[in-house]
C-alpha cells in the first residue's frame, strides 16, 4: 500500500496547482488521472497574465517549444448580425493562447508529485481517519480535481442531475501556412447568441485555429445524460425539440464561413465537455478529509464560462488550507477554504444579481447595446467578463 500525505484524483490545472502547492510546502503527493498525459481538452485555450503570475510561470521556459500565443485584442459581435462587429484593440497582451494538451502535462510535471496515469478512481473507502483509494494508495486527505463528472464530487453529492450547465463543443486543428484565414492571432473573435445563452469563438494561435461554442442548459437526469448533451447528442429539456447544441455549433460555423471569417475546408473532429457556472448550482467544497477544486466544485466563471482561473486559484487555496491544518482534516478544520472560495468568487447563497431579475427579452434587448458600444464591450463584456480585471491576481505564495 501505497502511503502519502495527499490523493489528487484529477491532473487538470486544479490538481497540477493543488499538487504543486502542496509539494512546496513538503508534503508527499500522488496525482492520479485517468488520462495519459499530453491529452487533448476542449477548450478555447487562453490565460490572463493573472494566472501565469499565480503559478510564477516563468514565459521564457514556457514558450520553447510551446505554444503561448499574446493577445491584444477582440473582435466581437452577434452571431446572425451579418458585417456588424466590434473591435477592441489594448497596448499591451492582456492574455496569452494556450494549448491544453501542452498547457496541462507542462504543470502537471513541474508539480513534483508522484503521478499515476491511466488510472481511474475504481475505489474509495474511509478506514478510520484516513482514506484509500483503489486498494492501492493511503491518505488522510483526497482532492477532488476530476472535472464536472469528477467521482470526488459525486462521493459529496455532486453531480446526481438537474444542475444548470454549459455544453461545449470544439475542435482544434492545425493551420497550414497556405490556408487564407482571415482571424488574426493577436485578436480572437467572439460571437454572442441572439438571446445571450451561448457564445462562440473562432482564435487562432500561432500554427492552430481553435473553433468552438458553448451555450447554458439544464440537464436533468443522470450523468451520462449531461454527457450526452455535451456530444450535442441530447435535446435540452425545457427548449424546443430542434434546440440541440451540436445545431447551434452547426450555425455556429455556417455563420463564420457565410462572413469569410473561416475557410470551409478548415475543419475537424467535434469534441465536447460540460462545466458549471459558480453559484448556479453549488456543490459541497469540503468534507472530512475532502475537497473540491476547480471543474468539480462548479467554479467556473459566469458568464464568461472560463475555468482555468478559477481552477488554478481553487487549486492553490486548497493547499495553502491543507498546509495550515497540519494535519487535521475535518470538516471544520478545512472550513476556511470554503471561506476564502466565497471571499475570492463572491458568496454561492448571495441575493440573485440584476441579470437574473431582468426579464429575458430586456436582457437581450441590453445585450444588443452592449456589444454594439466600442465602450461597453471593452468595460463590460472584455475587461469584466473574460479578463476579469477587476479582480487582482492570487499570490503564489
Amino acid at each position: 500500500m501505497r502511503r502519502c500525505d495527499a490523493i489528487v484524483v484529477g491532473g487538470g490545472p486544479a490538481g497540477s496547482s493543488c499538487a504543486w502547492g502542496l509539494r512546496r510546502g513538503g508534503a508527499d503527493v500522488v496525482v492520479i488521472d485517468r488520462a495519459t498525459f499530453p491529452r487533448d481538452k476542449v477548450c478555447a485555450g487562453w490565460i490572463t497574465p493573472a494566472v501565469a503570475a499565480a503559478l510564477e510561470l516563468d514565459a521564457e521556459d514556457y514558450r520553447r517549444g510551446r505554444t503561448f500565443q499574446p493577445i491584444t485584442g477582440f473582435r466581437t459581435g452577434r452571431i446572425g448580425e451579418g458585417e456588424r462587429h466590434v473591435e477592441t484593440r489594448y497596448p499591451r497582451p492582456v492574455s496569452f493562447g494556450i494549448r491544453r494538451c501542452e498547457f496541462d502535462h507542462y504543470l502537471l510535471c513541474r508539480s513534483g508529485a508522484e503521478v499515476r496515469p491511466d488510472t481511474a478512481l475504481s475505489g474509495l473507502r474511509r478506514d478510520g481517519e484516513r482514506w484509500v483509494v483503489n486498494e492501492e494508495i493511503e491518505a488522510p486527505v483526497v482532492v477532488g480535481a476530476g472535472g464536472h463528472f469528477c467521482p470526488v464530487a459525486r462521493h459529496l453529492g455532486g453531480g446526481g442531475g438537474g444542475e444548470p450547465i454549459v455544453a461545449a463543443q470544439e475542435f482544434e486543428v492545425p493551420l497550414d501556412a497556405a490556408e487564407e484565414c482571415p482571424v488574426r492571432a493577436e485578436v480572437p473573435e467572439l460571437y454572442f447568441a441572439p438571446d445571450l445563452r451561448g457564445y462562440g469563438w473562432c482564435f487562432r494561435k500561432q500554427g492552430v485555429v481553435n473553433v468552438g461554442y458553448g451555450r447554458v442548459f439544464r440537464s436533468r437526469g443522470s450523468e451520462s445524460r449531461a454527457r450526452s448533451l455535451s456530444r450535442g447528442a441530447l435535446t435540452a429539456p425545457q427548449t424546443p425539440s430542434s434546440e440541440r447544441l451540436g445545431a447551434y455549433v452547426a450555425g455556429f460555423l455556417d455563420f463564420l464561413r457565410a462572413r469569410g471569417r473561416l475557410p470551409a475546408r478548415v475543419t475537424g473532429r467535434l469534441k465536447g465537455h460540460a462545466y458549471l457556472i459558480y453559484g448556479s448550482a453549488p456543490r459541497p467544497l469540503v468534507e472530512d478529509g475532502v475537497l473540491l477544486v476547480g471543474d468539480a466544485a462548479g467554479l467556473a466563471y459566469a458568464p464568461s464560462g472560463e475555468g482555468i482561473r478559477p481552477a488554478v486559484e481553487s487549486g492553490l487555496l486548497a493547499a495553502r488550507v491543507l498546509l495550515a491544518a497540519r494535519g487535521r482534516y475535518r470538516s471544520e478544520d478545512l472550513a476556511p477554504y470554503r471561506r476564502q472560495i466565497e471571499a475570492r468568487f463572491g458568496r454561492r447563497d448571495a441575493k440573485p444579481g440584476l441579470a437574473r431579475l431582468i426579464p429575458l427579452r430586456v436582457l437581450e434587448t441590453l445585450g444588443s447595446g452592449v456589444l454594439a458600444s466600442s465602450w461597453l464591450t471593452r468595460r463590460i463584456v472584455l475587461d469584466r467578463w473574460f479578463l476579469h480585471a477587476h479582480q487582482p491576481a492570487l499570490s503564489a505564495s
